[in-house]
């Protein structure tokens, strides 16, 4: 999805397009209808390419990307694929080889976007995750540098996830503590989730392009989105922190919504129809910092 994609004048939006996505948007973080006019404004920048945005992934599974495309009633994904000022993303983007790596160059060079990252930085196998040749940790850090913010979207990116579980050999480091580790002083925002909801993801963009970065916990998340445990909206938890036995797993497994903060629940995934709890799934904690880490996301290891 490069830039030159946005040229296309029949793929224009009207003012009461941005208007009618100004009121989702605005219905996302509690506004008023005195806000409109302003988002509107930020909308259009996106889609112009006045705010552009660079989209780039280490390891990971892209569904944070699959997600994003997902984000139906806030932004329809015509808007997304379409006018969204994506300067380049490894995923959507139709450019590839040469011409890409090229294009991203072209965007670091000039600066001024916002950076949004997905997945992990492999530390001690840098070379198991490049782009053009380069390792993604130097990529990540010439990328950074130049931004004025960057947003960590997905649990590998935000705090390791997966990638950055015991006895992986590739020493993952979440895209925020490495570019911080390296002296790189931005201001950073995680959004956590594996993956995360689509909601999070568009309303902290366009949050940090109207108005700045939004109100942060102390781990860096939107508190609009995790200001609450999955807990206190489950409609189970008059059962505390019970242990749900799970066929095939030894000794059960242990809900992880007491201590995981998202508001999943209340917001429901696709159109609203549903989330892990409706499903009668457990809470796996996925937007914790100690999603991958801790015991309960562990399978046994054969001896």
């Amino acid at each position: 999805m490069p830039s030159t994609a946005h040229s296309d004048s029949s793929a224009g939006m009207s003012r009461r397009d941005f208007l009618s996505l100004a009121g989702r948007v605005a219905a996302l973080w509690g506004l008023s209808s005195t806000a409109l006019p302003s988002l509107a404004a930020s909308l259009e920048a996106l889609s112009t390419g006045r705010v552009p945005v660079l989209w780039l992934e280490g390891s990971n599974c892209s569904g944070c990307s699959i997600s994003l495309l997902n984000s139906y009633p806030v932004l329809p994904l015509s808007v997304l694929t379409r006018h969204l000022s994506l300067q380049f993303h490894q995923t959507l983007s139709t450019i590839q080889g040469a011409p890409a790596v090229e294009l991203v160059d072209d965007t670091i060079a000039r600066g001024g976007y916002v950076l949004v990252t997905e997945g992990a930085v492999p530390t001690t196998i840098p070379s198991a995750c490049r782009f053009g040749g380069e390792n993604f940790g130097d990529h990540l850090l010439r990328a950074a540098q130049a931004a004025t913010h960057v947003v960590a979207v997905g649990s590998c990116a935000a705090f390791g996830g997966i990638p950055a579980a015991p006895n992986n050999p590739t020493g993952a480091v979440d895209s925020i503590t490495f570019p911080q580790s390296k002296g790189v002083a931005k201001p950073f925002v995680r959004v956590p989730g594996c993956p995360p909801h689509p909601d999070w993801m568009i309303g902290t963009l366009v949050h940090l392009i109207q108005y700045g970065v939004p109100p942060l916990d102390s781990q860096l998340r939107p508190l609009k989105f995790f200001s609450k445990t999955v807990h206190s909206m489950c409609r189970c938890r008059k059962w505390r922190t019970p242990a749900l036995p799970v066929p095939g797993l030894h000794g059960g497994i242990r809900l992880q919504g007491p201590s995981t903060y998202a508001d999943c629940v209340s917001r429901g995934w696709n159109g609203v129809a549903t989330s892990c709890l409706q499903s009668h799934a457990p809470c796996i904690g996925c937007t914790s910092a100690n999603f991958g880490k801790s015991s309960f996301h562990h399978w046994p290891v054969a001896q």
